[in-house]
C-alpha cells in the first residue's frame, strides 16, 4: 500500500464547497502516480516500453464530502495482476480525521501495445507494481 497527499483546491469544489465528486477519479489517477513513483517506476518508462495502460473501468464510493482546503490522503494497492490486465483499490481519508473512508474506488486497466491490442505484462513492471515501496 502506497499512502499519497494531496490538497482539495478551489477548482475541485462545486458551489456547495464540496469536493466535485469526478474529482475522486482524479485523486485516484495521482495515486497511481505515486505507486509507481514510490515503487521507482513511472508511467512514462511504462509507455517508453510502447505500452499503456487505459481505464477499462472505474467505480468510486462516496461516504462522506471533503471540502476546499482538506488534505487528503489516498491509500492506494494494487489488488489484482492479470495477464493483461491489473486492479487499483484507493480509500480516501481526511488527514488529521476519523480513520473511516471519506470515498473508496477502482480502477480496472489494460495492458495496451502500439496497435491497441491487449498485450502481456511485461515482468519488469509486475515486479514493479509488487515490490515493497
Amino acid at each position: 500500500m502506497v499512502e499519497a497527499r494531496i490538497r482539495v483546491i478551489y477548482g475541485d469544489t462545486d458551489q456547495m464547497g464540496v469536493v466535485y465528486y469526478a474529482n475522486y477519479f482524479r485523486y485516484f489517477e495521482f495515486a497511481r502516480s505515486e505507486y509507481f513513483r514510490s515503487r521507482g517506476g513511472s508511467y512514462r518508462e511504462v509507455e517508453r516500453e510502447g505500452l499503456i495502460l487505459p481505464v477499462v473501468e472505474a467505480t468510486a464510493s462516496y461516504k462522506s464530502p471533503a471540502r476546499y482546503e482538506d488534505v487528503l490522503l489516498v491509500r492506494t494497492r494494487v489488488s489484482e495482476v492479470k495477464r493483461v490486465s491489473l486492479t487499483f483499490t484507493y480509500e480516501i481519508f481526511r488527514e488529521g480525521g476519523p480513520d473511516t473512508p471519506l470515498c473508496t474506488g477502482r480502477t480496472v486497466h489494460a495492458c495496451v501495445g502500439r496497435e491497441g491490442k491487449p498485450t502481456r505484462l511485461p515482468d519488469a513492471i509486475v515486479r514493479i507494481l509488487q515490490a515493497e515501496p
